[in-house]
């Protein structure tokens, strides 16, 4: 995610991005404003198995994500008034249990559940804080798959983080936009709501006549009906929840394609027209670029979406992301390139964010590099030689740890600073000819997955042929400036 930061040096200047089985018949989604049916009492467990954690064991979110299953597809189905920020929801979880399963959770802040069913009955569920508590009637069996259908509606409002300020569905004035960066798909759909857990999505949003909906993937079409238009949109690769997006309202759309034939979908608000050329050519110049350095692009298309609200962060929304403020060359090169290091190649855990932030800001550093700026090693050396009085100082030298910087601090500077600087040198130490390889062999090697530090570093090791423990250790686990790596 790129937050606009543009600390001033002698030759440079560096940006960072940061900073979101078919189902059976089911019950239609709730009208807007309806009052929610009250919730039963705490349900008791299905005989036989056991329940799912309410949480995916990550130390940073303990409640974020759940255990005891994989969802596979989501099939969201919204109503949604501009107007009153109302949304009328059905969400259609395909999921397969872990275990022999008698009760699981979703995550799902805000919003009011009216209903849930399990492989076409109901359900009994309760609420516990973000948890949805769920249990079927029968208890699943491991290996089974299995069908979830929450009825819901409400009023999706933001949430605040200290490092990145407002994220999650944010109204505009002609609709509205979501950006869900780290935890916020659970304010507008309820999920397995952590990057651990990735599956494919289709959404079908209803908007009001000449209102437009863009999203993630590919269009599926639309048709109007009553005064009402629905538009289809369908992610076909595995995606985390944090990267599902929808922009509500009136867009002008250009569609091209890069060089390699990637399919490219760029819009923006009305006020943001004289954005769209620099986006749309921006964005083909750098995927054709980036597939030369990271391996073929992982994803059936990309672009870009401009909103017409100016905010702090733009974010990697997968294959189209979203701009909260005017792209440069740098931001769009920044989120690009997460399409590679974030978006395909997903963390296991939040601690390993720099794996997300550390490669994409390298990524502005190499296009420099190749573009006529300075040299990667040059903008190294630069932030190395920052002096003690610089405001940025502290985020590289002695304020967190880039290889676990804490739940608040995931998009302070030093995971994507610190982590580009990593990068660098690393790659002094084995060369180019082996970092090249490794990037590449990287992304292909955990194409559609998730990773973890450990992993980077095995597979560095691997193609060096070098013990780098060291290098990573001063790098990323010790708060205080390298001297020897």
């Amino acid at each position: 995610m790129p937050i606009r930061i543009r600390p001033a040096r002698s030759t440079t200047m560096v940006t960072f991005a940061a900073v979101c089985v078919l189902a059976p018949a089911l019950p239609a989604a709730a009208a807007p404003g309806a009052a929610p049916a009250p919730a039963p009492a705490a349900p008791a467990a299905a005989k036989g198995g056991k329940p799912g954690t309410p949480g995916a064991g990550d130390p940073y979110f303990p409640q974020e994500g759940n255990g005891g299953y994989d969802v596979g597809h989501y099939d969201l189905t919204l109503n949604y008034q501009p107007k009153s920020n109302a949304l009328a929801a059905t969400a259609r979880i395909s999921a397969r249990a872990t275990h022999d399963l008698s009760r699981f959770d979703l995550d799902l802040k805000q919003l009011s559940v009216k209903s849930v069913q399990v492989d076409g009955k109901g359900a009994t569920f309760t609420r516990k804080g973000q948890e949805l508590v769920i249990t079927p009637r029968k208890s699943l069996r491991k290996g089974a798959h299995f069908t979830v259908a929450v009825v819901y509606a409400g009023t999706p409002k933001p949430v605040n983080r200290p490092d990145i300020g407002r994220f999650g569905w944010i109204r505009t004035p002609d609709g509205a936009y979501v950006v869900c960066e780290p935890d916020g798909a659970s304010t507008w759909f309820p999920s397995n709501d952590h990057p651990s857990d990735k599956a494919t999505y289709t959404y079908r949003v209803t908007v009001p006549k000449g209102t437009q909906v863009l999203s993630n993937g590919e269009p599926g079409g639309e048709s109007t009906r009553g005064g009402k238009t629905t538009f289809v949109w369908n992610e076909r690769s595995p995606m985390a929840s944090y990267l599902a997006m929808l922009a509500i309202g009136k867009f002008t759309v250009k569609k091209g394609r890069t060089q390699g034939g990637v399919p490219v979908i760029t819009a923006v608000a009305p006020n943001r027209a004289g954005e769209l050329k620099t986006i749309h050519e921006g964005t083909i110049k750098a995927i054709d670029w980036e597939e030369k350095v990271f391996g073929d692009y992982p994803f059936s298309s990309t672009g870009g979406i401009r909103v017409g609200v100016d905010v702090a962060f733009s974010l990697e929304t997968q294959s189209r992301p979203i701009y909260g403020f005017q792209p440069d060359t740098a931001t769009i090169v920044h989120e690009l390139s997460h399409q590679w290091f974030g978006d395909s190649v997903s963390v296991k855990r939040w601690k390993d964010i720099w794996l997300n932030e550390g490669f994409a800001t390298y990524a502005e550093w190499l296009w420099d590099e190749q573009h006529g700026g300075p040299t990667a090693k040059k903008t190294f050396d630069d932030l190395y030689k920052l002096p003690q009085n610089s405001p940025y100082y502290k985020d590289l030298w002695t304020a967190r740890r880039t290889g676990d910087p804490g739940p608040n601090e995931l998009f302070t500077l030093t995971p994507y600073w610190r982590g580009g600087m990593t990068l660098q040198a690393l790659r002094e130490r084995i060369g180019d000819k082996a970092f090249f390889e490794l990037l590449k062999a990287w992304t292909k090697a955990h194409r559609d997955g998730n990773v973890t530090t450990g992993q980077f570093i095995a597979l560095a090791e691997k193609i060096s042929g070098r013990r780098l423990d060291g290098l990573f250790n001063a790098w990323l686990y010790t708060k205080t400036k390298p001297t020897r790596w």
